[in-house]
């Protein structure tokens, strides 16, 4: 399909790499400046414009700007669209009615969210084959144009109601940085104890495979799910002598593993 990406950073310029390797037509890639546009438009073989340029002919618009910034941006691009039927953002938390502008002048409006951690443009589009990706559409026309993209990027697509997206969003949130920050507590506690903390690689990796294999509360182990209450009070005092300014998370943690393991009234006294 022929598509144009507004926004050439991270989130925008993995979509163009990918639908680009794809063999899509990436008609035009638009910056606030058209210098802005250029690098990526260049790699992609797309004509680099300036939001507010009358922009090419193409079956999907995909604007792919910062969440604060879609309104003003979907507002810009009315008297620019020209002859574009169908357009979505890349958000995971806006509603699809931030594009509402769009909407008013005639343009199917959707959101195209994925469920991929997208350091830079490179590493993205190397990570979305494989990928979930949450669709949104106003109408059917619309969304079998995204289930297309989705499988022509080799992404795995599922739907997701409006209503849900804030919820979602948190739930995308915690997979992708909770357990990054209880790795900075394994981190800071091994090295209290001398451990290089490589050594926790192949531990972490297979309890992650058996999270998504067996699910989070059967995959579960360990003192706080065995009700092992001496082990766990020993540990506590352990980390608020080693490392007391994790006190507080490891705490936290430890609450949470009693919850999921149905213990919770078995450690209230030490929590």
């Amino acid at each position: 399909m022929r598509i144009v990406v507004v926004g050439p950073g991270r989130a925008g310029g993995a979509i163009a790499l990918a639908a680009d390797a794809a063999s899509h037509d990436v008609a035009a890639i638009v910056g606030r400046t058209t210098a802005a546009a250029a690098g990526l438009a260049e790699r992609v073989g797309a004509e680099p414009l300036a939001v507010g340029t009358v922009l090419p002919p193409a079956d999907l618009l995909i604007v792919a700007v910062r969440d604060d910034e879609l309104g003003g941006v979907a507002g810009q691009l009315v008297p620019a669209v020209g002859d574009i039927d169908n357009a979505v953002h890349v958000s995971g938390m806006k509603p699809v009615s931030v594009l509402v502008p769009l909407d008013h002048v005639g343009v199917r409006v959707g959101a195209f969210h994925p469920l991929q951690t997208l350091p830079d443009a490179d590493a993205g589009a190397k990570r979305l084959p494989g990928a979930w990706v949450a669709l949104t559409a106003s109408d059917l026309e619309l969304h079998a144009l995204l289930v297309l993209l989705a499988g022509s990027l080799g992404m795995h697509a599922f739907d997701l109601a409006d209503e849900h997206r804030a919820v979602y969003h948190a739930a995308a949130a915690a997979a992708a940085n909770f357990p990054v920050a209880a790795l900075a507590l394994a981190e800071d506690l091994f090295a209290a104890a001398g451990v290089p903390f490589a050594a926790a690689r192949p531990l972490s990796e297979a309890v992650i495979s058996n999270v998504f294999d067996l699910g989070p509360r059967v995959a579960l182990t360990g003192p706080v799910a065995r009700g092992d209450n001496d082990t766990v009070h020993r540990q506590i005092e352990a980390v608020s002598e080693s490392a007391p300014e994790w006190r507080g998370a490891f705490l936290a943690f430890v609450r949470a593993l009693a919850r999921i393991s149905g213990r919770l009234h078995e450690y209230e006294d030490m929590l």
